[in-house]
C-alpha cells in the first residue's frame, strides 16, 4: 500500500485528487479510473523510497503526470508517467505492467526507463550511445520523449537539493539537449521554463540581477503598456474583430542571450527590454491578416521585421505573423498575430490536440513535421559511422535558424541559415545529393558551396555517374547532408579500395605465374584463414588501403615460402596508375608528381597508396620500410589534370601579373592558386599552382612563359 509520510508531513495521496480533477476535464471516467489504479500501483511499488529532498518518491512521478495532464495528453501517457521509474527502481517487471495496464503502456514505461540510463558525466562514447538510444526510442513512439521532457522539467524544478557542481552539470545537459528537443517538437512552454531553470542553476547571480531589473522595469512600463493595449483594442473594435490581446512576457534566459549577443554586438539591459511584446489571438486565418493591416495602419512598421510564419510555418510547426512597429514615444512594439489553434500549437507543439495514430483527421502541423524530423533521424542513424558522429549531427540539426527556398515546381523547403546548394540537394532526396553535379539559383549557374537565401528558386542538376565530393564536407551545414556524404564516401572508398587491392594482388600473383581466378577454392580459403580474413573482399580492401602488403597476401594464397616469394618478386611487373583511382590513390603534396615523372608508390596504412617522385626527399624516411614500396608507372594516355607548383620571378611592373596569367591560360594551363611575394622594389616572385595534363604540357607552359619579356626566371617547385 501507500508509504506513510513522516511525522507531521502531508500524505502524498492528496496529489492524486488534484490530478484526477484535472484529467476529468478531458478524459473519460474509466480512463481516469485507470490513472487512479496506476497511482495505487506506483505508490505501492515505491513504498519506503524517498527523494533527496526527503519527500516520498511517488511525488516525483505524480508531478510528471501533472505536467502531461496540463498538456492534455492521452491517459496511456499519464499512466506511463506515473509508472516511469518502477521498472528501474523497483522489482516490478515490464510483464506485470503489461498484464495490469496493457502492452502500449508497458512499452512506453520500458522506453522511458531505458532513457534514464543517459549519464552525461560518463565517457563520450557511452554518452553518445545513450543519446542515440533516446532518439531511436522517440522514433518508435514520440510520446516517450514527451514523458522524458516532463520528467526532466520536474527534476529541474527540484534541482536545488543537489550540490552546486551537480546542479550545473544537469543544467548544462538540459540546455544542450532537452531544451532544443522541446523547441524542435514545438513544446514552447516546456522549453521556456527549462531554459529559465537552467539559467538560474548555472548563473544564479546573473539570474537574480536580471530578474530584479525586469521586476523594476515592468512597474515603469505599466502605464505605457496599458495605453498601447487600449489603442489596439479600440482599433480592432472599430473593425469588428474579436481578439484576445496579451502583453507578451520575455523570459529571463532570452533577455540574457540577447544581452550577450555576438562578440562586438553586446547590448545593455534597457536596449533589450525596451521592446514591448504583444500577442493577438483571433478566430480565423483571414482575421490574422486583417489585424496585421490594422496594426500597420495604427503604427508605422519597422522595415525588414515582418515574418509570415502562417504561409511558411517553422520546422516545429509554429505558425504566426510577426511584425515590429514604432509605437508612441518612439518605443518599439513586437506583435505576434495568430489563431486560437495556432496558439495551442505554439505553446504545446506536438502535444497539442494529442492524436497518436498516424493519418487521423485532427493531427496538427507540429506532429506531422515532428514525424518528418524523426524519419530524418532514422536515416542519419543508418548513415552514422558511430554514436559520437550521430549525436554531433543531431545537435547541429537542433539549432536551426531558417531560410525558405523554392523547388522548380514551387514547393517550399525550409533550410537552416548558412545551408548550401549541396544541403538543398540532400534535403530533396539522398539520391539527388549523391548525384549532384551543379545547380542553378534563379536560373543562373552558381557554385555548389553558395549559401541559400530566403525566396530563391533552386534547380539541382544531376548526372547518373556523379559521386559525392569529399570537399563538400568542408561547407555543408545540415546533419542529413553530412551523414549521407560520409556514408556514400565510405561505400565509395570500400569499392575503390577493393578494386585497387584486386589489381595489386593480381600483379603479385602474376609475378609467380599464378592467376587469382584459377586458384583452387580450398587453397584460397586456407590462405584467407591464415591471414585472419573471412572473405576475399575483406582481404582486397585491406590491400587497397595499404594495411596488407600484396606480396604477403600472394604468398599465403599461393602456399609458397617467404624465400621463394622474395626471389620471384624481383621480376614482378609494375602497377599502372591511371589517375582515376579515387580516394585510395593519392599524390604526395611534398613533390606533386604529374604524368611523365618517374614515380614510386608507398603503401600507407589506412590511406591506400601514396604516389611520390622517385627522387622525393621524403623517400629517405620511407626507405626504413622497403617492404611497403610498390613499383608503379603512369598509364600512357591519362585524360585528367594534376596540380603542380611553379615559381616565376618577374620584373615588378604594372600589368605583369595579368600578362603572365594570360600566357598560362593561352597554353591551356588552369591557374588554381596564385600568391605574389615582392622581394624588393624591382623584382617580384609569383607562386602559381597550375593544373596540367603532364610533363609535356608543363614544358609547353614554361616555354611560353620564358619568352615573356618581363619574366626573369621560371622553375617547377617541389613541395
Amino acid at each position: 500500500m501507500l508509504a506513510a509520510g513522516k511525522q507531521g508531513e502531508p500524505h502524498p495521496g492528496h496529489r492524486i485528487g488534484e490530478l484526477c480533477s484535472l484529467l476529468e476535464t478531458y478524459l473519460e471516467p474509466e480512463q481516469v479510473q485507470t490513472v487512479y489504479r496506476a497511482y495505487q500501483f506506483g505508490a505501492s511499488a515505491h513504498d519506503g523510497q524517498r527523494r533527496l529532498s526527503g519527500e516520498p518518491y511517488i511525488t516525483h512521478p505524480m508531478a510528471v503526470a501533472k505536467v502531461l495532464a496540463e498538456m492534455r495528453l492521452d491517459y496511456q501517457s499519464i499512466v506511463a508517467a506515473i509508472l516511469h521509474d518502477v521498472i528501474e527502481d523497483t522489482p516490478t517487471a515490464k510483464e506485470q505492467i503489461e498484464v495490469d495496464f496493457g502492452k502500449e503502456v508497458a512499452e512506453l514505461v520500458d522506453g522511458v526507463s531505458k532513457l534514464t540510463q543517459i549519464h552525461f558525466e560518463s565517457k563520450a562514447e557511452a554518452q553518445a550511445a545513450n543519446f542515440r538510444k533516446m532518439m531511436m526510442a522517440m522514433s518508435r513512439d514520440i510520446r516517450v520523449i514527451i514523458i522524458k521532457l516532463a520528467d526532466r522539467l520536474h527534476n529541474m524544478r527540484t534541482v536545488w537539493v543537489m550540490p552546486p557542481h551537480k546542479r550545473r552539470r544537469i543544467a548544462r545537459e538540459t540546455l544542450d539537449i532537452y531544451a532544443p528537443i522541446a523547441n524542435r517538437l514545438g513544446i514552447n512552454n516546456v522549453r521556456l521554463e527549462l531554459e529559465d531553470l537552467c539559467f538560474a542553476a548555472m548563473y544564479p547571480m546573473r539570474y537574480r540581477v536580471i530578474k530584479a531589473q525586469v521586476r523594476k522595469a515592468r512597474r515603469n512600463q505599466k502605464t505605457l503598456v496599458g495605453k498601447v493595449n487600449d489603442a489596439l483594442q479600440e482599433r480592432l473594435g472599430e473593425m469588428g474583430i474579436e481578439a484576445a490581446i496579451d502583453g507578451r512576457e520575455k523570459h529571463l534566459f532570452g533577455i540574457y542571450q540577447k544581452m550577450r549577443g555576438e562578440v562586438g554586438d553586446r547590448k545593455g539591459f534597457n536596449a533589450v527590454f525596451d521592446v514591448y511584446g504583444f500577442r493577438i489571438v483571433v478566430d480565423t486565418v483571414d482575421a490574422c491578416y486583417r489585424v496585421l493591416g490594422a496594426m500597420h495602419g495604427l503604427y508605422k512598421p519597422v522595415p525588414g521585421h515582418f515574418k509570415d510564419y502562417i504561409a511558411i510555418p517553422k520546422s516545429n510547426g509554429y505558425q504566426s505573423l510577426h511584425t515590429m512597429l514604432w509605437g508612441p514615444q518612439g518605443i518599439q512594439i513586437e506583435v505576434q498575430i495568430r489563431t486560437t489553434e495556432m496558439h495551442r500549437v505554439a505553446e504545446m507543439g506536438v502535444a497539442a490536440h494529442w492524436m497518436y495514430k498516424v493519418g487521423e483527421a485532427a493531427q496538427n502541423t507540429a506532429q506531422s513535421r515532428a514525424r518528418e524530423w524523426v524519419k530524418d533521424l532514422l536515416e542519419m542513424q543508418k548513415n552514422a559511422g558511430n554514436p559520437i558522429e550521430f549525436i554531433e549531427n543531431v545537435k547541429i540539426d537542433l539549432f536551426p535558424d531558417e531560410v525558405y527556398v523554392f523547388t522548380p515546381s514551387g514547393d517550399i523547403l525550409e533550410m537552416p541559415r548558412g545551408a548550401t546548394l549541396v544541403d538543398f540537394a540532400y534535403a530533396v532526396h539522398s539520391d539527388i545529393g549523391d548525384t549532384c553535379l551543379a545547380a542553378k539559383v534563379d536560373k543562373r549557374l552558381v557554385p555548389l558551396r553558395t549559401q541559400l537565401e530566403t525566396g530563391q528558386t533552386v534547380d539541382v542538376i544531376t548526372a547518373p555517374g556523379a559521386r559525392p565530393n569529399p570537399a563538400w564536407l568542408d561547407f555543408v551545414v545540415t546533419a542529413k547532408a553530412r551523414s549521407a556524404i560520409r556514408h556514400s564516401l565510405k561505400n565509395l572508398r570500400h569499392e575503390e579500395a577493393t578494386s585497387l587491392g584486386r589489381r595489386l594482388l593480381e600483379q603479385a600473383l602474376e609475378s609467380l605465374a599464378l592467376d587469382l581466378d584459377e586458384l583452387p577454392a580450398e587453397q584460397v580459403e586456407e590462405g584467407l584463414e591464415a591471414q585472419g580474413f573471412e572473405t576475399m573482399e575483406g582481404l582486397l580492401e585491406n590491400i587497397g588501403l595499404g594495411r596488407r602488403m600484396p606480396w604477403l597476401a600472394a604468398r599465403h594464397l599461393a602456399g609458397l615460402s617467404k624465400e621463394l616469394l622474395e626471389s620471384e618478386s624481383e621480376t614482378r611487373q609494375r602497377l599502372t596508375i591511371r589517375g582515376t583511382e579515387g580516394a585510395v590513390v593519392t599524390f604526395a603534396r611534398c613533390c606533386n608528381p604529374i604524368p611523365g615523372d618517374p614515380i614510386i608508390g608507398f603503401a600507407s596504412s589506412g590511406r591506400g597508396m601514396v604516389i611520390h617522385l622517385q627522387d622525393c626527399k621524403n623517400l629517405q624516411e620511407y626507405r626504413k620500410h622497403p617492404e611497403k614500396w610498390l613499383d608503379v608507372q603512369w598509364e600512357p594516355a591519362i585524360n585528367r589534370e594534376f596540380p603542380v607548383p611553379v615559381r616565376v620571378d618577374v620584373v615588378n611592373e604594372r600589368g605583369v601579373l595579368a600578362e603572365v596569367a594570360s600566357t598560362i591560360s593561352e597554353s591551356e594551363g588552369n591557374i588554381l592558386n596564385v600568391a605574389v611575394d615582392e622581394r624588393d622594389g624591382m623584382i617580384a616572385t609569383i607562386n602559381f599552382s597550375i593544373a596540367v595534363k603532364g610533363r609535356r604540357h608543363l614544358a609547353r607552359v614554361m616555354r611560353r612563359l620564358r619568352v615573356v619579356s618581363s619574366v626573369l626566371r621560371i622553375s617547377r617547385m617541389r613541395g
